[in-house]
């Protein structure tokens, strides 16, 4: 099953993916007043969600839906967790080595986000911005100290990400980072949130994800590649504070693409979506 959020800004709606159509979730009995996916994300709503649909499909409409243009899957007041240096060869690009005892980490405000098809607005404030495919992992329950075993018992689903970066704030001093992934418009998720239940750990290792620039792949990876593993980001993410549902942890891309005026820009997940955005 896959969810996305379609609509005008302030006002997207949730839809479902099920038996190759879409649906809106508000049409589903018992689901008529959901707008937030941290309502829905865990693993036992994601299946009575399924087991609704399949119940009551002979009388839902379905809709169609335009993932080129579909929100953020993300709620506005969603923590969004990151893993930075987490390919080597991305930190062969920055001419610097990964950190030995976890991720370079961050956390994002919500308000850079922006939907599949959103202008990436280049701010004055930098000379030099790349845009990072990743993975991200979606949170379907409330989760403390998080064994790196028992990680894929807090995930509900995956989603694709682009991930901006002021590169020259960082190379200047890695402490800013926060500051540098915190502008308007940095952050992509989407344009669907694909459940956990699609990929058993050896298809979800090889997921290819790349960086694409102007129709040009920069860089590509799977998961495999990655110097800290899914569990790992779990267990370090969740050590010590509470995820909410809805969280989204972004786990590392490949590599960067410096990113120009007139640009177009690229993240593709396999199986799982793609995401494209113009910048400005």
């Amino acid at each position: 099953m896959r969810l996305a959020r379609v609509g005008e800004s302030g006002a997207t709606q949730i839809v479902v993916g099920r038996h190759d159509a879409w649906f809106r979730l508000t049409s589903i009995s018992g689901y008529e007043s959901v707008t937030r996916l941290a309502d829905i994300v865990g693993v036992p709503q994601l299946r009575a969600i399924a087991a609704a649909v399949d119940d009551q499909v002979d009388r839902l409409e379905t809709v169609e839906v335009d993932l080129a243009v579909a929100g953020a899957i993300a709620d506005a007041d969603a923590d969004i967790w990151g893993a930075g240096l987490n390919y080597r060869h991305h930190s062969e690009d920055l001419n610097t080595s990964q950190p030995a005892s976890g991720p370079g980490s961050y956390l994002r405000p919500s308000g850079t986000l922006v939907g599949n098809g959103g202008t990436i607005e280049l701010p004055r404030q930098s000379t030099r911005v790349t845009a990072e495919a990743e993975l991200g992992l979606v949170v379907g329950r409330t989760a403390k100290n998080v064994s790196r075993e028992d990680w894929r018992s807090v995930v509900a689903g995956v989603t694709a990400v682009v991930d901006m970066t002021a590169e020259d704030v960082i190379r200047e001093n890695p402490r800013y980072i926060p500051w540098a992934k915190g502008f308007d418009t940095f952050c992509s998720l989407g344009p669907v949130l694909v459940g956990l239940d699609e990929f058993g750990d050896d298809l979800l290792q090889s997921l290819q994800i790349t960086t694409v620039r102007n129709g040009e792949k920069i860089a590509s990876a799977t998961p495999a590649d990655m110097k800290y593993d899914l569990g790992y980001l779990v267990e370090y993410f969740s050590a010590g504070r509470t995820l909410r549902p809805g969280t989204v942890i972004c786990t590392g891309t490949p590599g960067a693409a410096v990113i120009n005026p007139g640009d177009t820009v690229q993240a593709v997940v396999e199986h799982v979506g793609t995401l494209t955005h113009p910048v400005r």
